[in-house]
This record gives C-alpha cells, structure tokens and sequence, in this order.
C-alpha cells in the first residue's frame, strides 16, 4: 500500500471513532450530552431583616426630624441666598459656640467663619447654605441649612480638625485629619430629612503624613 493510499483509510478510521465516541466536544460533551444545569450565584441573606437598612439610614429607631432654628431669620420665597448666613449659625445652638467674634476669614491661619457657600444637597433644585468655622484650637465646625416648610433647619453639623469638604453630585464629602496621621473620609447623603452618613473611610499615606 503506497502512503498516498493510507491516507483516505486513516480518514475513514478517524471519522468511525469520532462517531464511537459521540463526536465529543473540545469541551468534553457529546452531541446528544445534555448540558449541565447553571448554579444560581448566592444572594446576601440578612441575619436580621427588621434591621437591614438602605445605605445613609439609621439602623434601630429612626430619629424625628430636625426641627426649625428658633430666632433663624425667614427665608421668605427667596431663600437662603442673599441672608446672612452668621445671623443664620447663630441661631443654631450647636454651631454657635464656634462662631466667636463672627469674624470672616479667607485663607487658613487664624479663626473666623469661611465664606457662606451655597449648593444643592437635597436634590429640590434650591441650594442650601453651608457654613464652617474655624476655632484657635485648630478645630472646625460645619453646617449645612436648609429650608423645609418656609422655616430654616440644620441638615448636618460635624466638626474636625483640619476640616476640607467638596461635593460629589448632591453628596458631601467631608475630610478630617486624625491624630494617628490618617485621614477620615466621610460621605453625607441627603435622606429625606438630614444629611446621613453613606460612607466612612480611613486612609493613610505611605511616608506617614495625612492623606490628601
């Protein structure tokens, strides 16, 4: 037998034992195989499901919501924008103690309350007013106001040293230094009522100073 002969034989002979062996796959099934069935990935099952939350909400007894500053000035149709916004933390028990002389600074160095700043935190299309002060310890103090039924309240109130804060869309993102050298990262979440904590990081660089 001349080899141009073996190869037509060994073609046929490779053809008879695919079709002993089912015509197998590259994946190892056979043509009348059936495929295994798909396993379901594994969803979270809550341990407690009276206490699973959505992300911002307070786990246990939702607190009432805030109430109106008394001796606040009134807002009027006009809003926040274009009052004065000392007069506005003064009338806020918790931020009051840090206002001092209500001297307004520009820059860090010395205490004073920073420029007013106005965004959008609650979403309504109506900014809210966001005030910080900066104490001689090196602390600070941060507000946020908002009108709620024609009356003005406090959203959120947090202090801190070395106080930053930006926005992320109509989050708050306030950075704090700690006195390990890290940095604490917290996100705020308008929840319907108050500014609610979404997320809280701490973060270290690698020569040891604060993050940035």
């Amino acid at each position: 037998m001349t080899p141009s002969s073996r190869r037509p034989l060994a073609a046929v002979l490779c053809a008879c034992a695919l079709a002993a062996a089912g015509c197998a796959t590259p994946a190892g099934l056979g043509s009348g195989t059936p495929a295994p069935p798909v396993s379901s990935q594994p969803r979270p099952e809550p341990l407690w499901p009276a206490w699973t939350q959505a992300p911002g909400s307070a786990v246990g007894r939702r607190e009432p919501a805030p109430t109106p500053l008394k001796n606040a000035p009134d807002p009027g149709a006009k809003g926040l924008v274009g009052l004065d916004a000392t007069e506005i933390a003064r009338a806020d028990p918790r931020m009051k103690p840090y206002l001092g002389k209500g001297t307004g600074i520009l820059a860090p160095g010395r205490a004073g309350i920073r420029p007013a700043v106005y965004r959008d935190l609650t979403g309504d299309g109506h900014p809210e007013l966001v005030v910080a002060a900066d104490v001689p310890t090196g602390r600070s103090a941060l507000s946020v106001y908002a009108v709620v039924n024609g009356r003005i309240v406090s959203i959120l109130f947090t202090i801190g040293r070395q106080l930053t804060a930006e926005t992320i869309g109509t989050d708050l993102l306030v950075r704090i230094a700690a006195d390990d050298g890290s940095e604490q990262v917290v996100r705020y979440h308008w929840d319907g009522d108050r500014m609610t904590v979404v997320n809280d990081e701490r973060r270290f660089r690698k020569d040891g100073r604060n993050a940035s």
